[in-house]
């Protein structure tokens, strides 16, 4: 039986999953220079947090079955604290893993179909459209590329030496996930054919050849960060006058492409609202959110669907597909009972918050405890110290914890940002303030 490997010699730079950030071409403000490894938590490499052991399970484009549902009901019961947590790129984590419990899990997510590949388990990092295939919107379903593109990385031995936050985004050709600041980006056409996204560089392919363009890609930006001597885990991180040559790789790839239109620029990405969702056909999807991105291994149950499928968002949110439309208000009824938000009139809709106390070492506050509901406008997010561990994108209110036992409040986004006044006492008035974009 295969051990857990050991923690880190070091703390992560970021507890929470990474914050999706950046946006198409863009370059890291500095020169970035890495010398070590990245240690980022995996299914198997726990990190050691206050609260016990921290695993993190990719779960590419967050598509899951009933029964992997509930392994991860039971995974969280039988392992960690009793609970999920849900990461701005759609995976999961397990907090409070005893020291002996690393074989158990790692066992059940083999038998369950959760870690396909060992060795190439923290690289599965894979984002999608949600609501691919179920809403008419977009160009239909990314099961295909979603399946093949895991397969290829799981495959391979040399994309093992990929960090475990370098992220793969895959776009219906809404525009949800292609501003998420993916290092690889596809975005699906209409009459078979996808865009490659790479830094500044988007090149058109043949919608079948998209995964292994993904592929190609990556393999790229391994070989220039190798080059750039830096150490970037990132696109954006490498230096300028390393920019990946794309349309070299695909050319030795064998895959043909050619010039793409000039992209727009990428909006900011906007989550689907909870509630229910009319697809086509006449079937409905049911969108709900936890309070906080963390479900309990009973909520978890709770959400198992007719069609056997459920899919975590970036946004920290649920989509469970194939209900009538009886069975989907029944079903958010449900949910609701059971603490889920299911509609966007939810004083807990927008709102979002890192491990902070007692978990994180680094945290200067209890943020779950302390974080207050709101009413619409910006997300809010609740953090712990000034690493924003898992801090959402675009636009967004930031709630950070401060040394003198307070809170500083702040608007950030593409704009930059813009500190508000908080006077002691003044919280709550001064983040309501700052949600409507006022001063």
């Amino acid at each position: 039986m295969l051990a857990a490997m050991p923690p880190p010699s070091s703390t992560p730079p970021n507890q929470g999953e990474p914050p999706i950030g950046g946006t198409p071409g863009e370059v890291a403000p500095s020169p970035v220079v890495r010398d070590r490894d990245d240690a980022c938590p995996g299914a198997l490499r726990l990190h050691t947090a206050d609260d016990g052991g921290l695993a993190r399970l990719r779960l590419p484009g967050g598509i899951l079955t009933n029964r992997q549902v509930e392994a991860l009901a039971v995974a969280a019961e039988r392992y960690g604290d009793g609970h999920l947590g849900i990461t701005s790129r759609g995976n999961a984590e397990l907090r409070g893993i005893g020291d002996h419990c690393g074989n158990g899990l790692a066992e059940l997510l083999r038998h369950t179909a959760l870690m396909p590949s060992e060795r190439h388990e923290r690289v599965r990092n894979i984002v999608a459209s949600p609501l691919a295939g179920l809403d008419g919107e977009g160009h239909g379903t990314l099961h295909p590329w979603l399946r093949a593109l895991d397969a290829l990385l799981c495959a391979q031995d040399w994309t093992t030496a990929l960090s475990g936050r370098f992220l793969f985004a895959l776009d219906d050709g809404r525009g949800d996930v292609a501003g998420l600041g993916g290092d690889v980006t596809l975005l699906s056409r209409d009459g078979g054919s996808a865009l490659i996204r790479v830094g500044a560089t988007t090149l058109r392919v043949a919608a079948a050849d998209a995964p292994r363009a993904a592929l190609a890609a990556a393999h790229a930006f391994l070989a220039t960060a190798n080059a750039a001597g830096t150490g970037a885990w990132r696109v954006r991180e490498l230096p300028p006058g390393h920019e990946v040559d794309l349309a070299a790789e695909l050319a030795r790839a064998g895959i043909p492409a050619g010039p793409a239109p000039t992209p727009d620029e990428a909006p900011a990405p906007v989550p689907p609202e909870p509630g229910a969702v009319r697809g086509p056909d006449g079937t409905y999807a049911v969108l709900v959110a936890p309070v906080l991105g963390r479900v309990s291994s009973g909520q978890l149950r709770a959400l198992a669907g007719p069609g056997g499928e459920i899919r975590i968002t970036p946004w920290r949110g649920f989509v469970v597909p194939g209900f009538d439309e009886r069975g989907a208000r029944e079903r958010l009824a449900e949910l609701g009972d059971a603490g889920f938000i299911t509609g966007p009139g939810s004083p807990w809709s927008g709102v979002g918050a890192c491990t902070g106390r007692p978990g994180c070492a680094k945290a200067l506050a209890d943020v779950r405890r302390d974080a207050l509901p709101g009413a619409g406008g910006l997300p809010v997010y609740w953090s712990g110290c000034e690493r924003r561990c898992g801090h959402p994108h675009g636009d967004w209110v930031d709630v950070t914890a401060t040394a003198d036992g307070h809170y500083a409040v702040a608007v950030r986004g593409d704009a930059g940002e813009h500190q508000l006044p908080c006077p002691q006492g003044e919280l709550a008035a001064a983040i309501a303030r700052a949600r409507g974009g006022r001063p």
